[in-house]
């Protein structure tokens, strides 16, 4: 029997205790003093939000199929617990043994979202380890960071000891065995990092040095370490159907955000997004084999007993294999109470016949993603979509029964006019305009169109990485026009409009091409009290102004200043495969409204064919 790390009492007085017991279906336990490693694997957020981030199933999986390593979960604590955990000095534990994480090798945590930064404060000082990496001792476990935050590692460089920058199938076994070896001959900590420096994909912050220009600028950055290398490059797994899947995933206690069995179809896309960073650093495409799929499907679903199935992509509809794959689940879960979920799709005759088979057509709504509400706005950032193509979408979903649609904006891109905005209330009234010239008799009722901006942010890697943010008031400011426009729609009782937080934007503008610098900001936060900033309840834009205050820096610096292409930016040590080069071509084209051809019409030449394989090779072999 384990001993659980809180007591009863605690667990009768906070709010879902399941988030924090274990002992889910198909965790994993073993016996201690048979590993070699333990390994606390985290996600910096509520139990239901990591429980369904599908990157840490995969590396948990893998880690616990070698027999020398255990590998168990750590999730943030909520306020409730967090306060109790202080007042009766309980260190943060894992959710297998109970024990606590300062007692393990290594912590390993995924930086999923720029607004769970005080969270990692969080989880190490509730851990008991030193906040800052420099302060470790031999009896600390080694805190690593991954995930898409991690391209840009600097604004937490002087929390993390490694980050490991790729896809985690590829040279963690090295990175463990190295660990291992070290253990061993009982090599120190330094030793330990310089040794894993060297290993491709690894990087030590501590070993490297910023300087900067009096304009606040990065002057310089390099290795001060002879066995740091000065670039690092990502690491890609090229054959993703021979990867790592976990067959078994932990099926949590309470209701998670994915409460469901995923299928991840294929890595990358072929879109080419400039504002879509996901869509640069996942670069080449790399499909998995359709037949491997349909076991995945089978053996998940019997070994979780889930009711249902997702299909996880960053574009499904450029899945080659979709149709039948699809045809496939819909075939053999007929009737079974198993429920098929397709996010990601592009809204086409195939999509809406697929979706009808699959959905209760009468309560599902659809979701488009124009981004922008102009033909001008969408060419800039490569949408890839015209106007016509997104009516005839509604036109066919509405004769197909549905009458709700969803209808995704971002406000604030580069060279955005005044036209632009007003341009998503009258295509939203367009969409509804379409439904009206159905015969009444075969309509649905009312159609309802909820349109939602979010607010634009620059991010490391794209062809936007260069481009201003707006203020906050300004954020807002477009929104009102947006809304102002939407009220002089005729079809406004069929519309609905809701905007993002434009506070919230701003920060995650700073952290997302933040510097060294940034780290102090983030500390003083903390300090004052935030945490779960990506929650509105909790998210309190007072205490973080006043964080840049105590320390002296100028959110706005990160902010609102156009980069000139010339400048050295904290992230250009890292060598994604898409070359900078291409980016400064993209840019420049959206300058000028140039469309530039998905992957698959013709090849762009942004790089990543250097690593040989996927979509960039598909054609040509």
């Amino acid at each position: 029997m384990r001993t659980l790390a809180l007591s009863d009492d605690i667990l009768l007085n906070i709010e879902k205790p399941a988030r924090y017991i274990g002992g889910e279906v198909n965790s994993v336990m073993k016996d201690k003093s048979e590993v070699n490693i333990r390994f606390a694997m985290c996600f910096p957020d509520v139990y239901e939000i990591g429980m369904s981030h599908l990157g840490i199933q995969i590396l948990y999986d893998m880690f616990n199929r070698r027999e020398d390593v255990w590998c168990e979960r750590v999730y943030s604590p909520w306020t409730d617990l967090d306060k109790v955990m202080r007042e009766q000095h309980i260190p943060l534990f894992a959710l297998e043994s109970q024990d606590p994480i300062k007692t393990f090798d290594f912590l390993g945590i995924t930086i999923q979202y720029e607004m769970c930064y005080t969270n990692i404060l969080q989880v190490l000082e509730l851990s008991q380890i030193p906040m800052h990496a420099k302060e470790r001792t031999e009896e600390d476990p080694i805190v690593i960071g991954g995930g898409p935050c991690a391209y840009n590692p600097e604004p937490l460089a002087e929390f993390f000891d490694l980050f490991y920058i790729g896809e985690g199938e590829t040279v963690y076994d090295e990175l463990l065995d190295l660990y291992k070896q070290c253990k061993k001959e009982k090599k120190s900590r330094l030793e330990f990092l310089e040794m894993a420096a060297g290993v491709e994909g690894i990087y030590v912050p501590q070993f490297y040095e910023a300087s900067y220009e009096e304009d606040g600028t990065l002057r310089d950055f390099r290795a001060v370490n002879p066995h740091a290398p000065e670039t690092v490059k990502k690491q890609v797994v090229m054959d993703v159907t021979d990867a790592v899947y976990p067959m078994s995933p932990v099926v949590p206690y309470i209701k998670a955000t994915q409460d469901r069995v995923v299928l991840e179809i294929q890595r990358g896309c072929i879109r080419g997004c400039r504002f879509c960073q996901a869509g640069m650093l996942y670069r080449p495409t790399r499909e998995r084999d359709v037949e491997e799929l349909k076991r995945y499907a089978k053996t998940m679903l019997k070994n979780t007993g889930h009711e249902e199935i997702s299909l996880s992509s960053l574009s499904s509809s450029d899945y080659s294999k979709l149709q039948e794959l699809v045809t496939f689940l819909i075939e053999e879960y007929h009737g079974k109470g198993v429920n098929i979920s397709l996010p990601s799709l592009r809204i086409d005759a195939f999509s809406l016949d697929v979706m009808s088979k699959v959905q209760d057509v009468k309560k599902s709504s659809l979701t488009f993603a124009p981004e922008a509400g102009s033909q001008r706005m969408r060419n800039v950032i490569n949408k890839g979509l015209t106007e016509e193509d997104i009516l005839t979408g509604a036109g066919e979903a509405f004769e197909g029964g549905w009458s709700k649609v969803k209808l995704y904006f971002m406000l604030g891109l580069p060279w955005e006019e005044e036209e632009d905005m007003k341009e998503i209330a009258r295509l939203s009234d367009r969409v509804a305009r379409r439904y009206y010239e159905i015969p009444k008799e075969q309509r649905h009722g009312k159609c309802q169109i909820t349109a939602s901006s979010s607010f634009f942010v620059p991010k490391p890697f794209t062809p936007f990485q260069w481009a201003p943010m707006c203020t906050a008031e300004e954020y807002v400011r477009r929104a009102a026009i947006v809304k102002h426009e939407f009220q002089e729609q005729l079809n406004r009782k069929s519309l609905k409009y809701n905007w993002h937080d434009a506070e919230v934007t701003v920060l995650e503008g700073v952290f997302a091409r933040g510097d060294r610098r940034i780290g102090q900001v983030i500390e003083e936060a903390y300090r004052l009290g935030c945490l779960y900033d990506s929650w509105t309840e909790t998210f309190d834009n007072e205490k973080w102004m006043q964080a840049f205050e105590n320390t002296g820096i100028d959110p706005e610096f990160y902010t609102l200043r156009e980069r000139e292409t010339s400048e050295l930016l904290p992230w250009d040590f890292i060598e994604i495969g898409v070359t900078k080069k291409f980016l400064e071509r993209e840019w420049q084209r959206a300058k000028d409204g140039v469309v530039t051809p998905n992957c698959r019409e013709g090849c762009s030449g942004c790089g990543v064919a250097t690593f040989g394989g996927g979509v960039c090779y598909e054609s040509k072999n």
